[in-house]
Order: structure tokens, then sequence, then C-alpha cells
């Protein structure tokens, strides 16, 4: 049975974490990218209007290891496992997903930057950006719930995950990524596509430019516009002198704005 949620939600935000409102569809219901955290008023004013929202926290003070279980392939656990270092993952925050997977929660280093990495172990996905989220606990999908499993704070990372992390975020020459994600070695515009994201936008004075070109190459390749966002977020996060936040929601909004124009028949302005 599908509950409000909204003091949860505002007992999060009172301890200082950034609250995110979500759907069903795990789909956030608010824009939130580069915005600050909502005011407790905020969260109330949210849930009103959607009274049966689940709750996620931003990833911007700390990051979750994310242990899949039900994708029908690779059991994230036996991933975690053949780490043969069950004690990085003990003593900090934890809890069951949805689906019985994992969230092992770990405070940030301040002099160490830990990029998002989906996929770091096979079934288990690293999610540290800024402008991402986890679901917490008490939200549910139907009739699954997560639920914590201890309410120890989130540790320190030990530095044998950290070698990890930092390894798996060794640069791989661009070509060879897109080789790798393509299968084919003649070059396409949908390889550029897949470079962006690794290369970023370029220099001053062509970064919006090609912003804009990026969420056209998606948006036209029938990629789901919320995932072609987060693309460009990750895209700009890996631009030398990357675009502030907003400057990037503005123009993706602008282009999925110019996509859905374009598919209803009305001549842009």
């Amino acid at each position: 049975m599908l509950v409000n949620l909204v003091n949860y939600a505002v007992s999060y935000a009172e301890k200082g974490f950034s609250v995110i409102p979500i759907g069903q569809s795990k789909k956030p219901l608010i824009k939130f990218a580069g915005k600050p955290p909502l005011t407790p008023d905020e969260i109330r004013k949210i849930w009103q209007k959607y009274p049966l929202a689940n709750i996620a926290l931003k990833t911007d003070k700390f990051f979750v290891i994310d242990v899949d279980r039900h994708s029908g392939e690779v059991d994230g656990m036996n991933s975690i496992k053949d780490l043969h270092h069950d004690e990085w993952f003990k003593d900090t925050l934890t809890e069951k997903t949805a689906h019985d997977g994992f969230h092992f929660f770990f405070a940030k280093p301040k002099n160490i930057k830990i990029s998002q990495n989906i996929g770091i172990l096979p079934s288990v996905d690293l999610k540290a950006h800024e402008n991402n989220y986890v679901v917490v606990a008490p939200s549910s999908l139907g009739d699954k719930k997560y639920r914590w499993l201890n309410n120890m704070p989130m540790k320190a990372p030990p530095q044998g995950l950290l070698d990890l992390i930092k390894e798996k975020q060794k640069d791989i020459p661009p070509t060879k990524v897109a080789e790798v994600l393509l299968g084919m070695r003649k070059r396409t515009k949908t390889t550029d596509l897949f470079e962006t994201i690794i290369t970023g936008f370029g220099d001053k004075g062509k970064r919006n430019d090609n912003l804009a070109s990026f969420m056209g190459g998606l948006l036209m390749r029938n990629v789901d516009p919320y995932i072609a966002a987060k693309l460009a977020v990750i895209a700009n996060d890996n631009t030398t002198d990357p675009l502030p936040l907003s400057e990037v929601e503005r123009t993706v909004n602008s282009m999925i704005e110019k996509e859905n124009r374009k598919r209803e028949g009305v001549p842009s302005e």
C-alpha cells in the first residue's frame, strides 16, 4: 500500500540531505540539477501536489555502490564477493532495494574526485555525480519496499575501494571507447556522440553549440529525453571548462522542446 512519505522527506532534509521527489518510474518530479536543496516547507508543498511521491537523495555529499540483483544476468553481489574484501562494505550505512539489491553509502572524500561509473563491476554501479540521486527507504515500487539494514553513519571509503575506483576511472582513448561500444572501425556521427560523453563539449565559444548538437543527435536517434539530459550532464562534467549547470539545463530543455515541436509538426519559431 502506497503512503504519503512527506514526514520522512522532511526528516532527510533536516539531516542535511538534498531531497528529490520521484515517481514510480524512478524519474524526478521536479527540476533539480544545479539547484539548492529543498527546504522543509518546499518539500511539504511538493508532496501536497504529489502525495504518493517516493524519496531520492542527491549524491552530492556521498556516493553509493549500487548492487543490482534483478537484471536477469549477473548477480551484482557475486561481483562484490569476487573482490574478496567484505570489510569494505561493512560498518557503513546500507539499505536493501525494492528488488533485493543493495546500496552501500560512503562519504565523499574532500581531496579526491569520485566520478560516476555505471558498470564499475558487472551489475554494480557507482553513483557519484552531484546531480545524480539514489532512491531511499521507505520508498516503494508497487508492493516492494526499500528498507534500511542499519542506521550507521556513512563511513569514509576504505583505501582499497578508492584504489579500485581510481583504477576503473583511468582514461580510455575515445577511439577505443567507440570501437568497444559500437563494434566498428568506421567513424560515424554516432561515434562522435559516444566520444563526446568522454571528451566533453570542447573549448569556450563552442561548448553551447556542441551541447545543442549533442542533444539533437541523441533525440534524433530516439534516446529518451531524460536519459539524453543525464548524458549531457555527464559530458559537461567531462568538459575541461564546463558550462554552468543552469546553462546546460536551459539548452537541454530548449532542444527537447524543439524536438517535440518537430514531431508534432509545429513550425520552429
